[in-house]
Protein backbone atom coordinates (compact mmCIF):
# COMPACT_ATOMS: atom_id res chain seq x y z
CA UNK A 1 0.00 0.00 0.00
CA UNK A 2 2.85 2.40 0.72
CA UNK A 3 6.29 3.19 -0.58
CA UNK A 4 8.86 1.82 1.84
CA UNK A 5 10.79 5.05 2.27
CA UNK A 6 11.01 7.83 4.79
CA UNK A 7 11.18 11.44 3.63
CA UNK A 8 14.14 13.12 5.37
CA UNK A 9 13.21 16.16 7.44
CA UNK A 10 15.61 18.34 5.46
CA UNK A 11 13.49 17.81 2.33
CA UNK A 12 10.56 19.71 3.83
CA UNK A 13 10.04 23.06 2.08
CA UNK A 14 10.15 25.54 4.95
CA UNK A 15 9.37 28.75 3.03
CA UNK A 16 7.79 29.54 -0.35
CA UNK A 17 10.01 29.54 -3.42
CA UNK A 18 9.83 33.31 -3.85
CA UNK A 19 11.35 33.79 -0.38
CA UNK A 20 14.38 31.60 -1.01
CA UNK A 21 16.40 34.16 -2.95
CA UNK A 22 16.25 37.43 -4.90
CA UNK A 23 14.44 37.37 -8.21
CA UNK A 24 12.64 34.09 -7.57
CA UNK A 25 8.93 33.57 -8.23
CA UNK A 26 6.41 30.85 -7.46
CA UNK A 27 7.19 29.02 -10.71
CA UNK A 28 10.86 28.57 -9.78
CA UNK A 29 10.13 25.30 -7.98
CA UNK A 30 11.42 22.12 -9.57
CA UNK A 31 9.20 19.89 -11.70
CA UNK A 32 9.58 16.12 -11.86
CA UNK A 33 7.89 14.71 -14.98
CA UNK A 34 6.71 11.10 -15.27
CA UNK A 35 5.74 9.37 -18.49
CA UNK A 36 5.26 5.82 -17.33
CA UNK A 37 8.52 4.88 -15.61
CA UNK A 38 10.50 7.45 -17.63
CA UNK A 39 11.41 10.42 -15.43
CA UNK A 40 12.86 13.78 -16.45
CA UNK A 41 13.75 16.88 -14.45
CA UNK A 42 12.64 20.44 -15.13
CA UNK A 43 11.66 23.78 -13.63
CA UNK A 44 7.94 24.51 -13.27
CA UNK A 45 8.29 27.56 -15.53
CA UNK A 46 8.96 25.08 -18.37
CA UNK A 47 5.44 23.65 -18.11
CA UNK A 48 4.20 25.31 -21.35
CA UNK A 49 6.85 23.38 -23.29
CA UNK A 50 5.72 20.10 -21.74
CA UNK A 51 2.07 20.50 -22.73
CA UNK A 52 0.56 20.95 -26.20
CA UNK A 53 -2.27 22.81 -27.89
CA UNK A 54 -5.59 21.17 -27.06
CA UNK A 55 -4.56 20.03 -23.59
CA UNK A 56 -6.96 21.03 -20.82
CA UNK A 57 -5.92 21.91 -17.28
CA UNK A 58 -8.63 21.42 -14.65
CA UNK A 59 -8.02 23.96 -11.86
CA UNK A 60 -9.56 24.44 -8.42
CA UNK A 61 -10.87 27.96 -7.72
CA UNK A 62 -11.41 27.43 -3.97
CA UNK A 63 -9.81 30.20 -1.89
CA UNK A 64 -7.86 29.37 1.25
CA UNK A 65 -9.38 30.42 4.57
CA UNK A 66 -7.54 31.71 7.63
CA UNK A 67 -8.77 28.56 9.33
CA UNK A 68 -6.61 28.39 12.49
CA UNK A 69 -7.99 30.24 15.53
CA UNK A 70 -6.66 30.40 19.10
CA UNK A 71 -9.06 29.39 21.86
CA UNK A 72 -9.22 28.25 25.46
CA UNK A 73 -10.66 25.25 27.27
CA UNK A 74 -10.80 26.51 30.82
CA UNK A 75 -7.34 27.96 31.36
CA UNK A 76 -5.68 25.75 28.74
CA UNK A 77 -4.74 27.19 25.36
CA UNK A 78 -5.85 25.30 22.25
CA UNK A 79 -5.86 25.97 18.53
CA UNK A 80 -8.98 25.22 16.52
CA UNK A 81 -8.58 24.19 12.89
CA UNK A 82 -11.88 24.84 11.10
CA UNK A 83 -12.17 22.19 8.39
CA UNK A 84 -15.57 22.05 6.70
CA UNK A 85 -18.95 23.75 7.10
CA UNK A 86 -21.86 21.34 7.19
CA UNK A 87 -25.29 21.89 5.67
CA UNK A 88 -26.80 22.20 9.16
CA UNK A 89 -24.54 25.11 10.13
CA UNK A 90 -22.12 23.07 12.20
CA UNK A 91 -18.41 22.95 11.41
CA UNK A 92 -16.03 20.01 11.31
CA UNK A 93 -13.09 21.05 13.48
CA UNK A 94 -9.85 19.67 14.82
CA UNK A 95 -8.57 20.76 18.22
CA UNK A 96 -4.79 20.93 18.57
CA UNK A 97 -2.35 21.92 21.30
CA UNK A 98 0.18 24.72 20.83
CA UNK A 99 3.68 23.23 20.66
CA UNK A 100 5.52 26.30 21.95
CA UNK A 101 7.18 26.91 18.56
CA UNK A 102 4.35 28.72 16.82
CA UNK A 103 2.73 25.57 15.45
CA UNK A 104 0.65 22.77 16.96
CA UNK A 105 0.57 19.09 17.80
CA UNK A 106 -2.28 16.59 17.90
CA UNK A 107 -4.56 16.70 20.93
CA UNK A 108 -6.07 13.54 22.35
CA UNK A 109 -8.89 12.68 24.74
CA UNK A 110 -11.24 15.63 24.23
CA UNK A 111 -14.75 14.50 25.24
CA UNK A 112 -18.16 15.26 23.77
CA UNK A 113 -19.57 18.52 25.13
CA UNK A 114 -16.18 20.21 25.48
CA UNK A 115 -16.57 23.99 25.22
CA UNK A 116 -13.94 26.19 23.62
CA UNK A 117 -13.93 29.97 24.11
CA UNK A 118 -12.98 31.79 20.92
CA UNK A 119 -12.01 35.44 20.31
CA UNK A 120 -14.82 37.96 19.91
CA UNK A 121 -17.13 36.25 22.39
CA UNK A 122 -17.77 33.12 20.32
CA UNK A 123 -18.13 29.70 21.91
CA UNK A 124 -17.65 26.33 20.27
CA UNK A 125 -19.09 23.07 21.63
CA UNK A 126 -18.02 19.63 20.39
CA UNK A 127 -21.10 17.54 19.58
CA UNK A 128 -19.98 14.30 17.93
CA UNK A 129 -17.03 12.79 16.06
CA UNK A 130 -17.16 13.30 12.33
CA UNK A 131 -16.45 9.64 11.72
CA UNK A 132 -16.51 6.35 13.56
CA UNK A 133 -12.89 5.93 12.42
CA UNK A 134 -11.63 8.18 15.19
CA UNK A 135 -11.94 11.42 17.12
CA UNK A 136 -9.53 13.68 15.24
CA UNK A 137 -12.32 15.69 13.62
CA UNK A 138 -15.54 16.68 15.40
CA UNK A 139 -18.79 18.25 14.40
CA UNK A 140 -19.07 21.39 16.52
CA UNK A 141 -21.59 24.17 16.91
CA UNK A 142 -20.51 27.78 17.29
CA UNK A 143 -22.57 30.47 19.02
CA UNK A 144 -21.99 34.13 19.77
CA UNK A 145 -20.46 35.03 16.40
CA UNK A 146 -20.41 33.89 12.78
CA UNK A 147 -17.53 31.53 12.09
CA UNK A 148 -16.47 33.25 8.88
CA UNK A 149 -16.27 36.56 10.72
CA UNK A 150 -14.15 34.93 13.44
CA UNK A 151 -11.82 33.57 10.76
CA UNK A 152 -11.56 36.94 9.00
CA UNK A 153 -10.87 38.88 12.18
CA UNK A 154 -8.90 36.39 14.29
CA UNK A 155 -7.79 33.52 12.06
CA UNK A 156 -4.50 32.72 10.37
CA UNK A 157 -3.55 30.09 7.79
CA UNK A 158 -3.06 26.57 9.10
CA UNK A 159 0.59 25.64 9.16
CA UNK A 160 2.60 22.74 10.47
CA UNK A 161 5.93 22.36 12.23
CA UNK A 162 7.99 21.75 9.09
CA UNK A 163 7.42 25.37 8.00
CA UNK A 164 9.69 28.13 9.28
CA UNK A 165 7.22 30.85 10.24
CA UNK A 166 3.71 32.22 9.86
CA UNK A 167 2.92 33.64 6.43
CA UNK A 168 0.23 36.10 5.33
CA UNK A 169 -2.92 34.57 3.86
CA UNK A 170 -1.94 35.83 0.40
CA UNK A 171 0.94 33.35 0.36
CA UNK A 172 -1.62 30.54 0.61
CA UNK A 173 -3.85 31.75 -2.25
CA UNK A 174 -3.37 30.31 -5.72
CA UNK A 175 -3.66 32.40 -8.88
CA UNK A 176 -6.96 30.60 -9.59
CA UNK A 177 -8.63 31.37 -6.24
CA UNK A 178 -11.97 33.16 -6.44
CA UNK A 179 -14.12 34.40 -3.55
CA UNK A 180 -17.08 32.10 -3.00
CA UNK A 181 -20.50 33.80 -2.83
CA UNK A 182 -21.19 32.20 0.56
CA UNK A 183 -17.71 32.89 1.92
CA UNK A 184 -16.74 29.22 1.83
CA UNK A 185 -13.24 28.06 1.06
CA UNK A 186 -10.54 25.52 1.80
CA UNK A 187 -9.10 24.85 5.23
CA UNK A 188 -5.75 24.27 3.56
CA UNK A 189 -4.46 25.55 0.23
CA UNK A 190 -5.08 23.45 -2.92
CA UNK A 191 -1.32 23.60 -3.19
CA UNK A 192 -0.67 21.89 -6.54
CA UNK A 193 -1.71 25.15 -8.22
CA UNK A 194 0.53 27.36 -6.12
CA UNK A 195 3.45 27.46 -8.61
CA UNK A 196 1.24 28.92 -11.36
CA UNK A 197 1.75 32.64 -11.98
CA UNK A 198 -0.29 35.02 -14.12
CA UNK A 199 2.60 35.15 -16.59
CA UNK A 200 2.74 31.37 -16.85
CA UNK A 201 -1.03 31.10 -17.33
CA UNK A 202 -0.84 33.66 -20.15
CA UNK A 203 1.91 31.69 -21.85
CA UNK A 204 -0.08 28.46 -21.58
CA UNK A 205 -3.14 30.14 -23.11
CA UNK A 206 -1.01 31.58 -25.92
CA UNK A 207 0.16 28.05 -26.74
CA UNK A 208 -3.39 26.70 -26.97
CA UNK A 209 -3.72 25.11 -23.54
CA UNK A 210 -7.20 25.58 -22.08
CA UNK A 211 -8.43 25.83 -18.48
CA UNK A 212 -11.55 24.33 -16.92
CA UNK A 213 -12.37 25.74 -13.48
CA UNK A 214 -13.96 23.56 -10.82
CA UNK A 215 -14.36 24.07 -7.08
CA UNK A 216 -13.58 21.70 -4.24
CA UNK A 217 -13.27 23.06 -0.72
CA UNK A 218 -10.59 21.02 1.01
CA UNK A 219 -10.73 20.01 4.64
CA UNK A 220 -7.74 19.71 6.95
CA UNK A 221 -5.05 17.32 5.80
CA UNK A 222 -4.81 13.83 7.22
CA UNK A 223 -2.59 13.66 10.28
CA UNK A 224 -2.76 9.88 10.45
CA UNK A 225 -1.32 7.22 8.18
CA UNK A 226 -3.77 5.63 5.76
CA UNK A 227 -6.62 7.96 6.75
CA UNK A 228 -8.90 8.32 3.71
CA UNK A 229 -10.28 11.73 2.75
CA UNK A 230 -13.53 12.90 4.30
CA UNK A 231 -16.52 14.15 2.26
CA UNK A 232 -15.93 17.59 0.75
CA UNK A 233 -18.10 20.14 -1.04
CA UNK A 234 -17.52 20.49 -4.77
CA UNK A 235 -18.95 21.97 -7.96
CA UNK A 236 -18.27 21.24 -11.62
CA UNK A 237 -20.02 23.93 -13.70
CA UNK A 238 -21.70 23.24 -17.05
CA UNK A 239 -19.09 25.15 -19.07
CA UNK A 240 -16.23 23.14 -17.54
CA UNK A 241 -18.03 19.85 -18.13
CA UNK A 242 -18.38 20.80 -21.80
CA UNK A 243 -14.71 21.71 -22.08
CA UNK A 244 -13.63 18.40 -20.55
CA UNK A 245 -15.92 16.36 -22.79
CA UNK A 246 -14.71 18.27 -25.85
CA UNK A 247 -11.07 17.62 -24.95
CA UNK A 248 -11.80 13.92 -24.54
CA UNK A 249 -13.63 13.83 -27.88
CA UNK A 250 -10.63 15.40 -29.61
CA UNK A 251 -6.95 14.68 -29.12
CA UNK A 252 -6.51 16.85 -26.04
CA UNK A 253 -5.42 15.47 -22.68
CA UNK A 254 -7.33 16.26 -19.48
CA UNK A 255 -4.75 17.11 -16.83
CA UNK A 256 -5.98 17.78 -13.31
CA UNK A 257 -4.12 20.36 -11.24
CA UNK A 258 -4.15 18.73 -7.85
CA UNK A 259 -5.81 15.71 -6.29
CA UNK A 260 -8.76 17.98 -5.43
CA UNK A 261 -9.43 18.52 -9.14
CA UNK A 262 -9.30 14.77 -9.75
CA UNK A 263 -11.81 14.13 -6.98
CA UNK A 264 -14.21 16.80 -8.24
CA UNK A 265 -14.09 15.80 -11.92
CA UNK A 266 -14.30 12.08 -11.31
CA UNK A 267 -17.26 12.72 -8.97
CA UNK A 268 -19.07 14.41 -11.88
CA UNK A 269 -18.28 11.66 -14.38
CA UNK A 270 -20.78 8.93 -15.14
CA UNK A 271 -19.99 5.27 -15.90
CA UNK A 272 -20.21 6.25 -19.57
CA UNK A 273 -17.20 8.55 -19.17
CA UNK A 274 -19.26 11.71 -19.76
CA UNK A 275 -18.78 14.64 -17.37
CA UNK A 276 -21.98 16.41 -16.33
CA UNK A 277 -22.47 19.54 -14.26
CA UNK A 278 -22.67 18.56 -10.59
CA UNK A 279 -22.52 20.16 -7.15
CA UNK A 280 -22.83 19.00 -3.57
CA UNK A 281 -20.81 16.65 -1.40
CA UNK A 282 -18.45 13.99 -2.66
CA UNK A 283 -17.19 11.03 -0.67
CA UNK A 284 -15.39 9.54 -3.66
CA UNK A 285 -12.03 7.94 -2.91
CA UNK A 286 -10.06 7.37 -6.11
CA UNK A 287 -8.06 4.16 -5.86
CA UNK A 288 -6.31 1.92 -8.39
CA UNK A 289 -9.21 -0.52 -8.07
CA UNK A 290 -11.74 2.21 -8.92
CA UNK A 291 -9.52 3.84 -11.53
CA UNK A 292 -10.12 7.14 -13.31
CA UNK A 293 -12.63 7.70 -16.10
CA UNK A 294 -11.62 11.09 -17.46
CA UNK A 295 -8.30 12.30 -16.08
CA UNK A 296 -5.27 11.57 -18.29
CA UNK A 297 -2.61 13.35 -16.27
CA UNK A 298 -1.99 15.16 -13.02
CA UNK A 299 -0.03 18.10 -11.61
CA UNK A 300 0.53 17.38 -7.93
CA UNK A 301 2.83 17.96 -5.01
CA UNK A 302 4.97 15.28 -3.40
CA UNK A 303 3.04 13.33 -0.80
CA UNK A 304 4.14 11.49 2.32
CA UNK A 305 4.49 7.72 1.76
CA UNK A 306 1.56 7.09 4.15
CA UNK A 307 -0.78 9.55 2.44
CA UNK A 308 -3.97 8.25 0.84
CA UNK A 309 -3.25 10.61 -2.09
CA UNK A 310 -0.74 8.08 -3.40
CA UNK A 311 -3.58 5.68 -4.17
CA UNK A 312 -5.03 8.35 -6.47
CA UNK A 313 -1.65 8.86 -8.16
CA UNK A 314 -1.44 5.13 -8.78
CA UNK A 315 -4.94 5.18 -10.25
CA UNK A 316 -3.72 7.73 -12.80
CA UNK A 317 -0.21 6.46 -13.52
CA UNK A 318 0.16 2.96 -12.11
CA UNK A 319 2.21 1.80 -9.15
CA UNK A 320 5.47 1.27 -11.04
CA UNK A 321 5.43 4.82 -12.40
CA UNK A 322 4.69 6.39 -9.02
CA UNK A 323 7.30 4.32 -7.19
CA UNK A 324 9.90 5.20 -9.82
CA UNK A 325 9.05 8.92 -9.60
CA UNK A 326 9.37 8.95 -5.82
CA UNK A 327 12.69 7.16 -5.93
CA UNK A 328 13.92 9.89 -8.30
CA UNK A 329 12.43 12.66 -6.15
CA UNK A 330 14.32 11.39 -3.11
CA UNK A 331 17.52 10.85 -5.06
CA UNK A 332 17.25 14.32 -6.58
CA UNK A 333 16.52 15.99 -3.21
CA UNK A 334 13.18 17.40 -4.28
CA UNK A 335 11.28 19.39 -1.64
CA UNK A 336 8.03 18.16 -0.09
CA UNK A 337 4.82 19.78 1.18
CA UNK A 338 2.78 22.81 0.11
CA UNK A 339 5.76 25.10 -0.62
CA UNK A 340 7.73 22.30 -2.24
CA UNK A 341 8.40 20.96 -5.70
CA UNK A 342 5.88 19.52 -8.14
CA UNK A 343 5.24 16.24 -9.95
CA UNK A 344 3.69 16.18 -13.44
CA UNK A 345 2.23 12.85 -14.52
CA UNK A 346 1.67 12.54 -18.27
CA UNK A 347 0.51 9.59 -20.38
CA UNK A 348 3.35 7.53 -21.82
CA UNK A 349 2.52 8.44 -25.42
CA UNK A 350 3.61 12.05 -25.95
CA UNK A 351 4.88 12.32 -29.52
CA UNK A 352 4.15 16.04 -29.83
CA UNK A 353 5.79 17.21 -26.61
CA UNK A 354 8.82 19.44 -26.97
CA UNK A 355 11.25 17.80 -24.57
CA UNK A 356 13.39 19.83 -22.19
CA UNK A 357 16.89 18.99 -21.07
CA UNK A 358 16.47 16.27 -18.51
CA UNK A 359 19.93 17.01 -17.09
CA UNK A 360 19.19 20.63 -16.28
CA UNK A 361 19.37 19.82 -12.58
Amino acid sequence: MTIAVKVPEELSARVPAEQRGPGLDRDDVRLLVSRGTEVTHHVFAELPRLLRAGDLLVVNTSPTLAAAVDGRIGHARVVVHFSTRGDDGRWAVELRDPDGRGTTRARAGTPTGTEVRLPGGARLVLEEPLSARGERLWWARVSGAQVLRVLREHGRPIRYSYTERDQPLSVYQTVFALPAPDGAGSAEMPSAARPFTARLVAELVSRGVQFAPITLHTGVASAQAHEPPYPERFAVPTASARLINAAKAGDGRVIAVGTTAVRAVESATGPDGVVRAAAGWTDLVVTPERGVRVVDGLVTGLHEPEASHLLMLRAVAGRAAVDRAYEEALRGLYLWHEFGDVHLILPEENPHVERCDGNSW
